[in-house]
């Protein structure tokens, strides 16, 4: 296997997929159910057909490719990430892990192995929550998580339902959804670090210990509309400067609790969105992360307080958790295969542990999880400036054919 071919491929693979953008030069956008999902969407099926892999979709548009093994109905060695994008993101967030995971398998066809339990590459739907809120819908879909009934009443922006935007692209959501935990043997994922510690410590592969807990909550501030000119301060219910003074006072929180607790608030959607009119409804996005549940916990519970404690003179304030996952400890097992095989690969590595929420979290109730990060240039992520070298990609990609061999038992 020569890098340098691998990391060519990789690099037209991350090429091709980047052009599947609703602002090109803009960074890469492409939200689940639209266009730039199909066309991605169909790019990723191509390959998998290329490398000779059985190809199907669920019921949530989830892709899967599938190397059959050897043994009759054994659980499938996993390894993929997702496709979709935040608005204006980079190109390699999600992709690459989807890229990797299809030269692993391409290298399984190339080099004639054959498993004996099935290698499966799958692709993601929805992992940021760009589009339906809440984020990992394609991996929490895929486990039972998410229901029937809340998938279908899921809407964008725009109140178009994800039943809606998949028929608009063709796909079918009458199609099976959940999957028995029983036909996963392990889930492997490559993802950017989207962070600077490996970029600064000149390490091309971190091996993920755990991932951060989170939450995503979803606020909704009623007042009154009215005419900016007529109405008078004292008659005011005013939903933005509500969601304003509670937006302001959120941060203390997680600086007080400390432990490298964060919160931010990331999407504020203001109606009837006049210039001259009072906004009678506001409805932001409150992300709380930890690597320790109490800390979690805790400033929920003081988010919850205050956003009540403005429950008053022609107010209304309403929560709804949207989102909520338990920090996680990858397998110790695939940790230390993972390791095993960088060392036998020459390839440095360091223990890391994630800032960020991945399908990989989802999986790891279910069956055994293993992660690997690469270098993300100046640690930037989520923007079009995001950048990450294909050599650090191939290298990833070295480590898990090497960890998928041994995991399928290959021959």
């Amino acid at each position: 296997m020569r890098l340098l071919d691998l990391k060519e491929r990789i690099e037209e693979h991350i090429d091709q997929i980047s052009e599947f953008t609703a602002t090109p030069g803009k960074g890469t956008t492409r939200l689940t159910y639209s266009q730039e999902d199909l066309q991605t969407r169909n790019y990723i099926k191509s390959k998998m057909k290329e490398n000779g892999l059985k190809v199907k979709e669920d019921g949530f548009g989830n892709i899967f490719g599938k190397l059959e093994g050897t043994l009759k109905d054994a659980p499938s060695v996993m390894i993929g990430s997702h496709f979709d994008s935040v608005p204006n993101g980079g190109s390699y967030d999600g992709p690459a892990g989807v890229v990797a995971a299809l030269e692993v398998a391409r290298l399984f066809v190339e080099n004639k192995f054959t498993p004996k339990y099935p290698l499966e590459i799958i692709a993601l739907v929805e992992e940021e929550g760009s589009r339906f809120g809440g984020g990992l819908m394609g991996s929490r879909g895929i486990v039972g998580l998410l229901s029937n009934d809340d998938f279908r009443n899921l809407k964008d922006k725009d109140g178009v339902s994800t039943e809606e935007a998949m028929a608009k692209i063709g796909l079918d959501p009458s199609l099976p959804r959940i999957r028995d935990p029983k036909t996963m043997k392990s889930f492997l994922e490559l993802h950017i670090e989207q962070g600077p510690i490996l970029e600064e410590k000149k390490i091309p592969v971190g091996v993920v210990e755990a991932i951060v807990g989170l939450t995503q909550l979803e606020v909704t501030i009623k007042g009154q509309a009215g005419h900016a000119g007529t109405t008078p301060m004292d008659r005011r219910a005013d939903a933005l400067v509500t969601a304003a003074q509670i937006i302001g006072q959120l941060p203390q929180f997680a600086v007080a609790e400390g432990e490298g607790t964060v919160i931010t608030t990331g999407r504020l959607n203001v109606f009837p969105n006049g210039a001259n009119v009072i906004p009678d409804q506001v409805v932001f996005s409150v992300d709380i992360r930890s690597g320790m549940e109490k800390n979690v916990l805790n400033v929920i519970e003081k988010t919850k307080e205050l956003i009540d404690s403005f429950n008053k003179d022609g107010i209304e304030t309403s929560v709804e958790q949207l989102l909520y996952i338990q920090p996680k400890e990858l397998n110790a097992g695939i940790r230390s295969l993972l390791k095993e095989k960088s060392e036998g690969l020459n390839i440095p590595y360091c223990s890391i542990n994630s800032g960020a929420g991945h399908d990989a979290m989802v999986f790891s109730d279910y069956t055994e999880v293993g992660m690997l990060f690469i270098p993300s240039k100046d640690g930037l992520s989520h923007c079009p400036e995001e950048w990450s070298d294909s050599e650090d990609i191939a290298k990833a990609v070295q480590i898990f054919y090497e960890a998928a061999k041994s995991l399928t038992e290959a021959e």
